[in-house]
Order: structure tokens, then C-alpha cells, then sequence
């Protein structure tokens, strides 16, 4: 019964997106998992396909505090975790906080800051705290950061470091709307953005009871072998310059988790895994040169990863 309270609540989230994100089912439940699994998400899409609704509408739907960092080329740390001003009245300085200091983050265009100002997330991403003038600042929960960055233009832009794009739990591509959806979005705009009259469905209380409740979600030892082997392979591919960390199988259990969790089970099924390998698995994976001069891509390396890596059996119950 508490499961299907949880599910519940999980799909209503899904569906109240569904009101401004039209026609892409999958991919915001792929949102809503890495935010019940307490991840960070990576959007990575051309520009107008709704990567900032997104985010918007996640924050809404679940009375979130919304935060929108803008990355340019000369924005600097301090504007994003804050800093000390010095007040004259009562000659001390004092912390003002900046938009970290938020529970949905959204990080636009993220590739176009400097390393140095994209290092700023690094603390908060993992440690989910940052530190200023020695001071450590714990966040707000739930917290959760989406970073958007446009695949097509490169000129301006400071590519990701591997270390950050490891801390994304998964990595999104939006697309475009089919012609249908994209009607629906033209009628659904004709006066007034969907945004505006979207309702909160669910509290901040809520999805801390949702995170919680995901780690709970059991995996047997066959499922965490499979994982291990399926990222393992993407280490041995004759493509690969470097393949998923460790922090990749984590990535993929904790996805597999919440995936269970909004279908309505307390477990982990092969099929969580395979559905779920190329959002966790594609942006931690670097091609070789030779592979790239071929032509192939990460996401054909975790493809051809899944084929090769035999899928577990049924395990008999009692074993």
C-alpha cells in the first residue's frame, strides 16, 4: 500500500510536467527519476526544445525553490555560491548568499562559463554543501542540479571536465516534437504559457519521503553483477579511451531504483538496467580518436556494450 502511495505521487509529478513538457513522456520520467534518486541531470539539446520548462516545471510541481544561474564567459564563482560584503553600520563583513542557495538549480548553458567558474558546483553536486571564507554552508533538501549546454555550437564555449560531467547522474536529449505535439504546443500557447498556471502536486516533504523510499528498492546480486559487467565492458572496448568510473555503476543502480519505484515494484529487473544505460553510462564515456575518426559515438559504444553482455537469468526463489 505505501508503495502504491509512492508510485502515485511519482506519476503525478510526471503528468503535471506533462502539461507544459508536451509529448515526451519518457523523457521527463527520466527527470523525475534522477530527482527521486537525488541526482543531477545534464541536458544536453539545441536551443527552444523546452530544456528551461523543464526544469521550471519539475520546481513547480513540487514547491521547490527555483534557481536560474545564467553561464557566461565572465561569470565568476562568487556568483554563484555568494560571498562577503563589508557592511559600513556595523563595520563586519557578511555573507550574502548567491543562487546556490536554491533547491532546483538550473546551470543554463553551462559550457559557456569558465573551467574555474564551472569547478564552483564541483562541492555542492557531491557534497551537497559549500565552503566560503572557510565557512561551510550546508544546502537546502531535496537539491538538485540541471545543467543544460547547446551540442551544436562550440565557438565561446569551455567543454565540461570529465570530473564534473561524472557527477551528472544522467544526461538528457530532449528532441523535437513530433508535428502533432507540435500543434498541441502551438494551441496550448496561443494566450498564455502552460507555465503560469501550474500547480504544486506534491511537497518538498514528499519527495525527501520518495528519495528515501528509492534506496529501499531491493537489488539482487545478479542485477549488481550485470552492472558491473555492463560498465565494465565499456572500459574494455577497443573504442574507448576511458570508459564509466565506478561512480557510473552507482549511477546506474540508483536510476534502476527509482525507475522500479515509479512502475509500481520493489525491485530491480534487467530491463530497468538496459532501459536506463545510455542516460547513465553515454556522457562518462570518452571516444578514442581512431573510434572518432570512424564515426563512432558513445551511445554506440554502450549499444554494442548491451549486446555483448549476457543478461542475468530468473534466480529461483530461496537461492
Amino acid at each position: 500500500m505505501e508503495l502504491e502511495i509512492e508510485q502515485a505521487t511519482a506519476t503525478k509529478i510526471v503528468e503535471n510536467i506533462e502539461r507544459v513538457i508536451i509529448g515526451k513522456r519518457p523523457e521527463v520520467e527520466l527527470a523525475v527519476m534522477v530527482l527521486i534518486a537525488d541526482g543531477h541531470l545534464l541536458v544536453e539539446d539545441v536551443p527552444g526544445v523546452g530544456k528551461t520548462m523543464l526544469a521550471r516545471s519539475l520546481a513547480q510541481s513540487t514547491g521547490c525553490v527555483f534557481r536560474r544561474i545564467q553561464f557566461t564567459p565572465d561569470l565568476l564563482p562568487g556568483d554563484i555560491t555568494g560571498g562577503s560584503i563589508y557592511n559600513q553600520k556595523t563595520s563586519e563583513f557578511e555573507f550574502r548568499p548567491g543562487p546556490i542557495l536554491g533547491q532546483v538549480i538550473l546551470a543554463d548553458e553551462i559550457n559557456r562559463a569558465t573551467p574555474k567558474t564551472q569547478s564552483a558546483l564541483l562541492e555542492s553536486m557531491e557534497e551537497r554543501q559549500f565552503t566560503m571564507d572557510g565557512v561551510t554552508h550546508q544546502l537546502p533538501q531535496p537539491f538538485m542540479v540541471i545543467a543544460t549546454q547547446n551540442p551544436i555550437e562550440y565557438e565561446g564555449t569551455f567543454p565540461l571536465p570529465e570530473a564534473q560531467l561524472d557527477r551528472f547522474l544522467a544526461r538528457l536529449k530532449l528532441g523535437y516534437p513530433s508535428a502533432s505535439h507540435e500543434i498541441t504546443i502551438l494551441d496550448s500557447q496561443l494566450h498564455s504559457h502552460p507555465i503560469l498556471d501550474l500547480q504544486q502536486v506534491s511537497g518538498q516533504d514528499e519527495i525527501l519521503a520518495l528519495q528515501a523510499k528509492t534506496k529501499d528498492v531491493y537489488v539482487d546480486n545478479l542485477i549488481k553483477q550485470y552492472i558491473i559487467t555492463l560498465v565494465d565492458a565499456t572500459r574494455r572496448h577497443d573504442g574507448v579511451y576511458l570508459g564509466a568510473s565506478p561512480r557510473g555503476s552507482l549511477a546506474l543502480q540508483r536510476l534502476g531504483q527509482a525507475r522500479a519505484l515509479l512502475e509500481g515494484r520493489d525491485f530491480i529487473t534487467p530491463d530497468d538496467i538496459k532501459g536506463l544505460a545510455h542516460a547513465a553510462l553515454g556522457h562518462r564515456i570518452i571516444v578514442n580518436p581512431a573510434a572518432r575518426v570512424r564515426g563512432m559515438t558513445a551511445d554506440q559504444i554502450v549499444a554494442q556494450c548491451l549486446d555483448q553482455v549476457q543478461v542475468p537469468g530468473i534466480r529461483a526463489t530461496g537461492t
